[in-house]
């Protein structure tokens, strides 16, 4: 695995990559029950989907190990699936069948796109200020998930407000959400104490700790779960379970949507939202890592958008969304991970569930959270690159950047406005030929996004 993975020349061991696998894991492992959960309603098969969630993110980690020796871990991407189940099936009325096979075209567009090098063009045409900026972007993007997830963050007046525990007291809540919130904020003090006690895996190692507290406080009834309302119980229900045949959804694409010109607005809508999703994840987590070089390139990034389109393509196949690279990826960077031994290892984690699902799905949100807010902090780090006094019409986009993916909820949304604000101010400026000629596409498209989607 040294020679095979280049361990040595990425500066890692088998150990660190192997924890790093651990870790990006179980922070996203919560996509094999919300995936089923929201393409469920398109009318498919809850376990069939879960069957393909988890092989198709295996076979696209796999691919990114073997193409391009990156940590970086793919799966069903969020949003996507939502807009697959509630907008393509639930309000446009078109089939689950019809669905998926717009999902498959767009993978194998995305296939051409990525041998001829359209999608690396596009990932080096972006500025090396916008590319700091998407990493510190998705670390607030990250927090902020991190935050919701553990009900730190809730729905108020204010659009968001912080949990309230006495609230919970009165509504009889405390002992579901409010310990959960509690635990949350204790794992963010415990993973930060950990890493500032340079612990190998802390991220890691403070799940698993939290998990074990959460037993331990649910076996002496001071956690009650609520399942009703999201709060299950700490302790596996079994261990081993057959995995759900694929025969309901596998293979079952219909091509006559193709006939119609909606077919092609939602390829495209498929095709905008993953381009720059999986564009932003590689630039975040790769600047944080330290992996871009002198020019703000990626070595590797031709072949992690090809495991990236495969992945869309074999997901579409077997039964599930896009497929695309997860900014929880950056969860097992943050432990050390440099290579495809850590996407190697998860992807084995993936195959895994199939058969350990009980217990992969046992692990508490508030075991996970902790981990994304952490992440979070270390990727704002890297706003101490950005120029902010002397360089305004490049410092102003990164700043846009920056706020759109927390506060808009999405990382295309921010690469779009960063990108257009980048060229808008650029041509004020009289700076023309500071900017690409594919800088000045990207921000056409974008726009013409906003005005025909």
């Amino acid at each position: 695995m040294k020679k095979y993975f280049k361990l040595k020349e990425h500066g890692t061991n088998v150990r660190t990559e192997i924890i790093a696998g651990l870790t990006t894991f179980m922070t996203m492992a919560y996509i094999l029950a919300v995936n089923p959960s929201i393409l469920s309603a398109s009318g498919m098969d809850t376990g069939a989907i879960f069957t393909a969630t988890a092989i198709a993110s295996a076979v696209a980690s796999f691919c990114m190990a073997k193409l391009a020796n990156l940590p970086f871990v793919l799966s069903a991407g969020l949003g996507l699936n939502a807009y697959f189940a509630y907008t393509v099936v639930g309000i446009m009325g078109y089939s689950w069948q019809q669905a998926l096979t717009a999902v498959f075209m767009e993978g194998l567009l995305f296939i051409v796109l990525s041998l001829t090098n359209v999608r690396e063009a596009i990932f080096n045409a972006i500025p090396a200020t916008l590319k700091v900026a998407v990493s510190v972007g998705i670390g607030l993007f990250i927090c902020f998930i991190g935050l919701q997830n553990s009900h730190i963050v809730v729905d108020g007046a204010t659009l968001v407000s912080l949990y309230s525990f006495k609230a919970s007291i009165a509504n009889g809540m405390f002992q579901s959400e409010g310990i959960t919130v509690i635990l949350t904020l204790f794992g963010i003090l415990l993973m930060a104490f950990l890493m500032f006690r340079n612990v190998k895996g802390s991220i890691l190692i403070g799940m698993l700790i939290l998990w074990g507290i959460g037993m331990l406080l649910e076996h002496f009834g001071i956690y009650v779960p609520n399942p009703e309302l999201g709060f299950y119980s700490m302790f596996p229900q079994s261990i081993i379970s057959l995995p759900s045949s694929l025969a309901p959804t596998a293979f079952k694409l219909d091509f006559s949507f193709m006939k119609s010109i909606d077919f092609f607005v939602v390829m495209f809508a498929f095709l905008f939202v993953d381009i720059f999703d999986t564009l932003g994840t590689l630039i975040g987590c790769a600047s944080k890592a330290n992996m871009l070089d002198e020019k703000g390139e990626l070595k590797g990034i031709k072949g992690a958008l090809l495991a990236d389109s495969i992945g869309t393509v074999v997901g579409a196949l077997l039964g599930t969304s896009t497929i695309t690279t997860f900014v929880e990826s950056s969860s097992g960077i943050a432990e050390g991970g440099r290579t495809g031994l850590t996407a190697v290892v998860s992807g084995i984690l993936f195959l895994l569930a199939l058969f350990f699902s009980p217990v992969f799905l046992t692990i508490p949100t508030f075991a996970t959270s902790p981990a994304l807010i952490i992440v979070g902090f270390l990727m704002l780090q890297q706003v101490t690159k950005i120029d902010w006094n002397s360089n305004l019409i490049d410092a102003v986009p990164a700043y846009v950047c920056i706020f759109s993916m927390p506060f808009m909820y999405s990382i295309s949304e921010g690469i779009a406005f960063g990108v257009i604000s980048y060229v808008a101010l650029h041509v004020v400026a009289g700076k023309f030929k500071d900017i690409t000629p594919l800088m000045y596409l990207l921000a056409i498209l974008f726009v013409l996004k906003y005005v025909i989607l």
